[in-house]
C-alpha cells in the first residue's frame, strides 16, 4: 500500500477563503470582459445608427434647402418689387410736397410784397397827409402870427399916438 491516502486533502480554512477568492476573481473578470466586448459592440452599433442618422437628416436638410430656396425666389422678387413701388411712391409723395412748399412760399412771399407793398402806400399816403397837416399848421400859425402882429403894431401905433398926443398936452399945459 502506498503511503498516499485516498482520501481528499483536507485544506485548511485560509485555503478554502483563497480559493474562493480566485474563484470570485475568475468569475468576475470573466464577466468584466463579456461586459466590455457588448458595450464595445453597443457603441459601435449606436455610432453606425447615428451616422446613419445623421446622413439622413443631412439629406432632408439638403433637400428641403433646395425647396425653400425655390420657394424664397418669388418671395425675394415681390419683397424688392414692393419695395421699388415703395420707394417710387415715397419719392413721388415728397416730390409733390416739395412742390407744394415751393407753391406755397411762393403765395406767402407774393401776398408777403403786396402787403409790404400796401404799408408803404399806406405809410406813404399818411406821410404826405401828415406833411399836409403840418404845413396847414403852419400856414394857420403864419396867418395869426401876422394878424397878431399886425393887432399889436397898430395897438403900438395907436398908444403910440396917444402916448405922443398925452406928452403935447402936457407940454402944451
Amino acid at each position: 500500500m502506498s503511503t498516499k491516502s485516498t482520501k481528499p486533502e483536507e485544506k485548511g480554512f485560509f485555503d478554502k477563503v483563497i480559493e474562493t477568492i480566485e474563484e470570485f476573481w475568475d468569475g468576475t473578470k470573466e464577466k468584466a470582459e463579456d461586459v466590455k466586448e457588448t458595450t464595445v459592440e453597443t457603441y459601435e452599433t449606436v455610432k453606425d445608427k447615428a451616422e446613419d442618422v445623421i446622413t439622413d437628416l443631412k439629406k432632408k436638410v439638403a433637400s428641403k434647402q433646395a425647396s425653400a430656396t425655390k420657394k424664397a425666389a418669388p418671395v425675394k422678387k415681390a419683397v424688392a418689387t414692393k419695395a421699388k413701388t415703395a420707394a417710387t411712391k415715397a419719392k413721388a409723395a415728397v416730390a409733390d410736397v416739395k412742390a407744394k412748399a415751393d407753391t406755397k412760399a411762393k403765395e406767402i412771399s407774393a401776398k408777403a410784397k403786396s402787403d409790404s407793398s400796401e404799408i408803404k402806400k399806406a405809410v406813404a399816403d399818411k406821410a404826405v397827409k401828415a406833411k399836409k397837416a403840418v404845413a396847414d399848421v403852419k400856414a394857420k400859425a403864419d396867418v395869426k402870427a401876422k394878424a397878431i402882429t399886425s393887432k399889436v403894431k397898430a395897438d403900438a401905433s395907436k398908444a403910440k399916438k396917444t402916448v405922443a398926443s398925452k406928452k403935447k398936452a402936457v407940454a402944451a399945459h
